[in-house]
């Protein structure tokens, strides 16, 4: 069935800011002795898509939880800065020219599990502002994915929406949200049945 619009995700799905957010994240950490974590990419690619606080569990576990999330909260902060001054491009091939062809024909949305700030620097960094109808995350709403993927669909009254992601995570949270769920296999995880697989992003322009 052609759904009525399309919401994406944007770590492992639309770009890939590992190696960028790797080096912001252990400037961050390097100024702390009690911290003995350094960040590579690989082992961002097995954090993101998790919630904040759950990557600040998983990477500052000895750290008292008050602790632990300011910490990742000055991550963050660093990760902007870096990412808006690197000139690299990390989009997936064929992204921003398919995302502007989509958008032509289907309302586009973006629901991450990021901080606040995160989507509006994807959007000011690649220039595809005015191709996405509205977005959200849990730096705005304090809810996890599943909840925002519906909270987007309901507001924006989709009967038929997809979602497009790259890890189990998102799986579980399209089928909390009771949305079908489109799998980009090149990106961060490995998805079991999923309702749609893509092995490019372009791909989308045929799928439905």
């Amino acid at each position: 069935m052609k759904p009525d619009g399309i919401i994406l995700d944007i770590d492992g799905t639309l770009w890939n800011s590992t190696e960028i957010v790797a080096e912001a994240w252990n400037d961050v950490v390097s100024t702390r002795p009690d911290v003995p974590v350094r960040f590579t990419p690989e082992r961002l690619t097995g954090l993101f898509g998790k919630t904040l606080d759950h990557i600040a569990d998983l990477a500052f576990p000895f750290l008292e939880p008050e602790d632990r999330y300011e910490l990742i909260r000055l991550c963050c902060e660093r990760e902007h800065e870096f990412i808006r001054a690197s000139d690299r491009n990390i989009l997936y091939p064929g992204v921003a020219d398919t995302i502007r062809s989509l958008s032509e024909t289907y309302p586009l949305f973006i629901v991450s599990n990021c901080q606040s700030g995160y989507i509006e620097l994807f959007l000011e960094k690649t220039g595809l502002g005015p191709c996405i109808r509205d977005f959200e995350c849990p730096g705005y709403t304090g809810l996890e994915k599943g909840p925002n993927i519906r909270l987007v669909a309901d507001r924006n009254h989709l009967e038929r929406p997809v979602y497009v992601g790259d890890t189990e995570g998102d799986r579980q949270a399209c089928a909390a949200a009771g949305v079908p769920f489109c799998h980009v296999s090149y990106g961060f995880g490995r998805v079991e049945d999923p309702d749609y697989t893509i092995g490019q992003f372009s791909d989308l322009l045929t799928i439905f």
